[in-house]
C-alpha cells in the first residue's frame, strides 16, 4: 500500500478545523467546555489554525476519574477547546485511511459495523454450524495502558509519509502512558495497533471465523487442540511484535455447553441471550421507572437477542412512537 502523504496540511485547514468543531459539539451543547468556546469560537478556530500552521499546539493537561462499570477504569479527559477539536480534525483526514487498513473481522469504533454487526457476524458462523463446535475467547492485560508508543509510532510511519503531521500525533501519543482511555483518537490508535495482528491471523494463519472487539477475541474452530496451538502462537505474536500480553483468563470451551460471551450477549448455535449483567441491569430500570430513553436502549439491546421470555418476565411493553 502507498504511504499517504500531504495530509497535515488538510488537517490545519481552517475549514477542516470548523467542521471538527461541529462535529465534537453534538450532543454537548450544554457542556461548559463548549459554553466557553462559542463566547469567542471564530477567533478561538483561528489561533488554533495558527497554533497548528506555526506547530505551537501542544496537548492541554489531563483530567482524570474513575468508572466502576462494567469494569474498573482510569478515564482521561482533555478540554474541549482546543484538544477535542484537534483530534476530530484529524480522524477527519485519518479515518479513511486507518479503515482502508482494516480487516472485515474487527469491529470497534469503526462506522457501519459496531456491537450489533459483530454480534450478527458470530451468529452468521454459528448457524453456518461447520467449524464452530470449539471457542477460544481472549482479551489482552491491560491492553490500553499497554501499548508501547515506539512501536505504534514505527506502525504509523510505515503506513504515512508526512513528517509535520508526526509532530502533531508524536505530541499527542506522548501526552501520557500507554493510550490514555476517554482520549478520542485512542480508540483509532488502538484499532490501528492490532491490524497487523488481524492480517496475519486471516492471511497467514488461514483462522476462518475470527472476531475483534476492541482487545477481546473470540476464534470458532472444530479442533480443541488447534485451538490451545493457536493461543501459543497468538501469545508469541502479541509479545514479540506489540510487547502485550493475553490475560490468563483466557478459555477454551465447547460452545454448545456454556455459550460465548461476547459484545453484551451469550450466543449458541441454536439462540442468542443478552449478557446476565445487562439483563439485570434491564430488570433493575424497569422495576425502578427509569426514563423512557434509558428503557428504550436496553429494549435495543433485547431486540437483537432471544428475549421474547425476558420481556414477559419483566412485563415490559415497549413505548410505540405516536
Amino acid at each position: 500500500m502507498k504511504r499517504k502523504n500531504k495530509l497535515y496540511q488538510q488537517i490545519c485547514s481552517i475549514d477542516n478545523l470548523m467542521l471538527a468543531d461541529q462535529i465534537a459539539r453534538k450532543g454537548k451543547l450544554k457542556q461548559p467546555g463548549v459554553i466557553e468556546h462559542d463566547r469567542n469560537r471564530e477567533c478561538n478556530l483561528m489561533q488554533l489554525h495558527q497554533s497548528l500552521v506555526n506547530k505551537a499546539y501542544t496537548t492541554s493537561a489531563y483530567t482524570t476519574f474513575t468508572i466502576h462499570e462494567p469494569k474498573e477504569r482510569l478515564i482521561f479527559r482533555l478540554p474541549y477547546f482546543p484538544d477535542r477539536i484537534v483530534h476530530h480534525a484529524v480522524m477527519i483526514i485519518l479515518e479513511p485511511v486507518f479503515v482502508s487498513m482494516f480487516t472485515a473481522d474487527t469491529y470497534s469504533c469503526i462506522k457501519r459495523r459496531g456491537i450489533h454487526a459483530a454480534a450478527n457476524a458470530v451468529r452468521r458462523a454459528l448457524k453456518d454450524d461447520q467449524g464452530t463446535r470449539y471457542c477460544l475467547k481472549l482479551d489482552i492485560k491491560k491492553f490500553y495502558p499497554s501499548v508501547d508508543h515506539q512501536v505504534l509510532k514505527v506502525m504509523l510511519r510505515r503506513k504515512i509519509k508526512d513528517d509535520d503531521l508526526f509532530w502533531l500525533l508524536d505530541g499527542i501519543i506522548d501526552s501520557a502512558e500507554g493510550l490514555p482511555i476517554g482520549n478520542y483518537l485512542s480508540q483509532y490508535f488502538a484499532n490501528f495497533y492490532l491490524t497487523g495482528f488481524d492480517h496475519w491471523i486471516k492471511e497467514e494463519l488461514r483462522v476462518r471465523h475470527y472476531f475483534r472487539y476492541a482487545d477481546d477475541l473470540v476464534i470458532l474452530s472444530d479442533s480443541k487442540p488447534y485451538l490451545h496451538w493457536l493461543l501459543g502462537e497468538i501469545r508469541s505474536y502479541l509479545k514479540d511484535q506489540l510487547h502485550l500480553t493475553v490475560k490468563e483468563n483466557y478459555q477454551v470451551f465447547p460452545v454448545d455447553a456454556r455459550g460465548i460471551d461476547f459484545v453484551g450477549y451469550v450466543f449458541y448455535h441454536s439462540h442468542t441471550r443478552l449478557r446476565k449483567s445487562i439483563k439485570k441491569s434491564f430488570a433493575r430500570a424497569v422495576s425502578s421507572g427509569k426514563n423512557r430513553q434509558s428503557l428504550a436502549s436496553y429494549a435495543g439491546w433485547a431486540k437483537h437477542c432471544n428475549s421474547i421470555n425476558l420481556l414477559r418476565k419483566l412485563n415490559y411493553e415497549p413505548v410505540q412512537p405516536i
